[in-house]
This record gives C-alpha cells, sequence and structure tokens, in this order.
C-alpha cells in the first residue's frame, strides 16, 4: 500500500531561490525569450501628427496603406494636444497620476480609431489592449494591419514619481514591439528625427540631427526630446529590439523607407544583445 503521507516534490530550478535577487535567477531567466511575432513591424504614430488634421493624416494613410502588401503591421497611436488639455485640468483639480493617465490614454484610442476607420477598407481595424495581448496572431492573419493604443494599460497603477504619467505612447509600443520580438520599431514624429535641442524652440538654430546616437548618450543629453525621457531606461533592458529608428511622418515615403531598412532619421541604439 502506497504511503499517501508521501510529499510529491515538482523539480524546478527556482523552487529554492528568491526571484528578487537577479544573481540568482539569471542562469534560469538570464536567457533570450523566443520571438512570438518576428515578422512583424510596429509602427508608432506621434498624436501632434494627427492634430494636424486632414492635411498630415491623409498621406499618411495613403502611405500606410500602400505598405500591407509588403508587411504586417501593428500601428499605434499616441495623444496630442487634447491629452495636455486633460492634464491641465486633471491637474488643477489635484487628480493623482493614477487618474491621469487613462485620460490621456482615451485620447490615444480615439487617433487609432481615426486611422482604423481610413483603413478600414483594406480590412483593418482598432482592437483594445487585452486583444493585442492574446489575439494579435489572429487578427493579423486575417488582415495585414491592426492599429491599437500605444499606452501602456498601467492606469491607477502608474508609478506615482512624477505629476504627469511617466510612461506614456512610446515607451508603451516599445515595451509591445519587445516583447512580442517584432522585427522593428518605428516612431513617426513631425520632425526629422533627434536633435541636440528642440528645433522649433529658442535655439533652433543651432540644433543638430543625430543620425545614430545611442540610449547611454541620450541620457547624457539636456536638450528636449521628440519621445518619452522613460522610453531610454526601458531601451536599456531591451530584449529583442536593437535599435529605433525615429522618422518625419509629414515626408512622404520616410515610414517606407524606414520599414525597407533605410536611414532616413534618427536610429538609436538600445541595451539588447545582438545574436
Amino acid at each position: 500500500m502506497a504511503d499517501t503521507n508521501q510529499i510529491k516534490h515538482v523539480a524546478s530550478p527556482l523552487a529554492r531561490q528568491t526571484l528578487l535577487d537577479s544573481d540568482l535567477t539569471r542562469p534560469v531567466a538570464g536567457n533570450r525569450p523566443i520571438k512570438l511575432l518576428p515578422w512583424l513591424q510596429v509602427i508608432k504614430i506621434g498624436g501632434r501628427i494627427m492634430d494636424r488634421g486632414h492635411e498630415a493624416i491623409l498621406p499618411l494613410v495613403d502611405e500606410l496603406r500602400s505598405l500591407l502588401p509588403e508587411h504586417r503591421l501593428l500601428i499605434l497611436t499616441g495623444a496630442g494636444i487634447r491629452a495636455r488639455h486633460l492634464y491641465s485640468v486633471g491637474l488643477d483639480l489635484g487628480l493623482p497620476v493614477g487618474s491621469l493617465a487613462p485620460l490621456a490614454a482615451s485620447e490615444a484610442g480615439q487617433n487609432g480609431h481615426i486611422l482604423a476607420s481610413l483603413l478600414a477598407p483594406e480590412g483593418v481595424s482598432y482592437v483594445e489592449h487585452p486583444t493585442i495581448a492574446s489575439q494579435l496572431a489572429i487578427h493579423l492573419a486575417a488582415a495585414r494591419a491592426v492599429v491599437g493604443s500605444a499606452f501602456p494599460p498601467y492606469h491607477h497603477h502608474e508609478f506615482p514619481t512624477s505629476r504627469i504619467p511617466l510612461h506614456r505612447a512610446d515607451t508603451g509600443a516599445f515595451l509591445l514591439a519587445d516583447a512580442l520580438g517584432a522585427a522593428g520599431l518605428t516612431i513617426v514624429e513631425d520632425v526629422d528625427g533627434v536633435y541636440t535641442n528642440d528645433p522649433n524652440g529658442a535655439d533652433g538654430k543651432t540644433a543638430e540631427l543625430l543620425k545614430e546616437t545611442s540610449f547611454a548618450e541620450l541620457a547624457k543629453l539636456r536638450g528636449t526630446l521628440p519621445f518619452d525621457p522613460a522610453l531610454l531606461e526601458v531601451m536599456a533592458n531591451a530584449r529583442h529590439i536593437a535599435r529605433v529608428q525615429v522618422v518625419n511622418g509629414l515626408v512622404p515615403g520616410r515610414i517606407s523607407a524606414a520599414l525597407r531598412g533605410q536611414h532616413v532619421g534618427s536610429t538609436i541604439q538600445t541595451g539588447a544583445k545582438t545574436a
């Protein structure tokens, strides 16, 4: 008769280790994760592009449409001037940072719905975060592109180190692209790339375009960046995305060239190790 009191163990390399000690978990967790969607190109469209209305949006949509036969795309949208107004009202009311995050994310979603509606004849639709997390592959099997919000769904779990949400659309797009093991991430803004200082600011005449740079070099830069500063911290711990290109979406053909491997903006090297 078997001893019913015998303890049965499940062998696990992490069974007797603390998960908070990176030195202990590295032998198990230190390997690079598999790439879930290695054929996917992620494009993040900045809210300032969407703020410009049909003169900027319609040519952008035409270019995205022309890319569909060549690439499978996850198009993520950021928030623009309406989110800044939401921040202003929310801060005036004394709302915490965790309450401001979903307010801004709602505008990013609205921009996504606009793009998806314009691309609907090609079978493109807008999907929410849970669908991107669990059903993106089946959607991309049915259509060449999917549109979603680039804001990370932290909401009331946002980090309380700032009165404005630190992790916004650029950070969310990178986290998603890296988690999926995508082929690349292209950030589309209304400037030609990353400059030493704001090209539209008071010292714009002295601004120099950085065609090649890295997250470490940008962390030392005192000038204004065309993306979330928190993105640099995320880039430092990247596992798959080795470089990100920032391009000007107001110039026709820049997105297409970037996805074909051409250098048409600013390329930023991340902390990911090449295979």
